[in-house]
């Protein structure tokens, strides 16, 4: 195995070596560094941007304890040409990219299967317990509290006979403790007066949350952690040194840092980094987008999921975010942004009387992997090292139960939760 090249710069030398240095300043990243930081710990921080600059910045914000239903459900196989087909769908698979989407592809429908749907949906179910309040808790340590806020979430539906066809899903989420309303024709209204009246049945569900603005919400956090003597290094990780078993260096373009214990937690980029460490995780990217409306003309109190679309409206600061639609097309290539005019399509239809002459439009990557479940805990392989990524479109609302889950393995080497499910050897 390979040992730390003292001949290449070390940008550490004076500061020391931290106990724990965490790859990936997004949400799940941060939410690490400041729940270690906060048990004592020395922690450092390394990603190419900024924090939140990347798809932290640009998600739905929602607290979605009700998650714990996969993409991939029985019967969404059959369901697959309509949603290719459909120019206002909220899927897109690139001809260009579907070769190296097979082996992905295969697994992922293996995954469809009732056996597999309930073993995923009980997983996902165990980490997103009590996910709101963790939320609050973890933004009141930080100052953060202004970005983090109680809130029903709304699920939308033309009528009864729409909900009911989603029984599965329901029956899932209450078996797994969601509780909720359900609102009709008037109810829906007096709720949210500028939803279509095309739309006159909405399931609101209890103890959810959102933040009015996801990017701030990790910077705040960054800028606490930093505050309080953390280590934020913006640097490009392009190699981990190895040796005797263990992770010893992260060579970035700006030098080698050495490492005590690492925590990798860079989104889509994660699966490289484990490829170093032994471990073929099959990770896509799952390239989503946002169009976020400045001056909408309408109001929106609470966030609401399109059913029919798979998109969300959320109350941001400064606008209304619409954010969902699923691209496969990997890290490489440009943004295709005239994918979003299907979201501002969907504006037009939830709120008739919406003005979307306004708008910003985004694209992030979500790491997606075949079974819905993130990797989070011990690296076999490399005793100093632990994952926390791959959470797919679940990044933000599952980053303050990532970051208790990783500072217990760090500070008692074990969890209160069951991590056999999301082990990076179950592959």
């Amino acid at each position: 195995m390979a040992t730390l090249d003292h001949s290449q710069p070390n940008p550490r030398t004076e500061a020391g070596t931290p106990d724990v240095t965490v790859i990936g300043a997004g949400i799940i990243g941060i939410s690490c560094a400041v729940q270690l930081q906060a048990k004592g710990l020395k922690v450092a921080v390394i990603d190419k941007l900024p924090p939140a600059d990347a798809t932290s910045h640009g998600n739905a914000g929602i607290f979605a304890e009700c998650g714990c239903i996969p993409v991939a459900t029985p019967g969404f196989l059959w369901t697959l040409p309509q949603l290719l087909m459909d120019p206002h769908g909220p899927l897109s698979l690139p001809l260009g990219y579907l070769p190296k989407l097979t082996g992905w592809g295969t697994s992922f429908a293996m995954n469809t299967r009732m056996q597999r749907f309930q073993h995923i949906s009980q997983s996902l179910a165990a980490l997103l317990k009590d996910a709101t309040s963790l939320h609050l808790e973890q933004a009141a340590m930080t100052g953060a509290e202004a970005y983090a806020k109680a809130a029903p979430y709304y699920y939308l539906y033309k009528d009864r006979a729409a909900f009911e066809a989603d029984k599965l899903a329901w029956d899932t989420r209450s078996k797994f403790g969601n509780t909720y309303d359900l609102l009709e024709g008037d109810e829906v209204h007096n709720r949210e007066e500028a939803v279509s009246p095309e739309f006159n049945f909405a399931v609101s569900l209890h103890n959810h949350g959102f933040s009015p603005n996801p990017g701030m919400l990790v910077k705040t956090m960054a800028k606490h952690f930093v505050e309080q003597g953390g280590e934020l290094i913006t640097g490009e990780v392009r190699e981990l040194r190895r040796d005797n078993g263990q992770v010893n260096g992260i060579v970035t373009d700006r030098g080698i840092y050495p490492v005590n214990r690492l925590v990798i937690a860079g989104g889509a980029w994660s699966a490289k980094l484990a490829e170093q460490l032994g471990h073929n995780v099959p990770l896509e990217s799952e390239r989503g987008y946002h169009v976020q409306i400045q001056n909408p003309g309408i109001e929106l109190h609470a966030p609401i999921m399109f059913s029919a679309g798979k998109l969300v409206a959320t109350p941001m600061e400064g606008g209304i975010r619409f954010a969902g639609l699923v691209e496969f097309g990997g890290l490489k290539a440009d943004p295709n942004y005239d994918f979003c005019d299907r979201l501002l399509h969907h504006a037009k239809t939830l709120f008739p009387e919406i003005d979307t002459s306004d708008h910003v439009k985004w694209m992030g990557h979500r790491p997606s992997i075949t079974d819905s479940l993130p990797v989070i805990g011990e690296c076999p392989n490399y005793d100093n090292v632990l994952y926390a990524f791959g959470h797919q479109h679940m990044g933000l609302v599952l980053g303050p139960r990532t970051g208790r889950i990783i500072t217990e393995l760090v500070t008692t080497g074990s969890s209160e939760i069951n991590l056999a499910p999301y082990r990076i050897d179950r592959f």
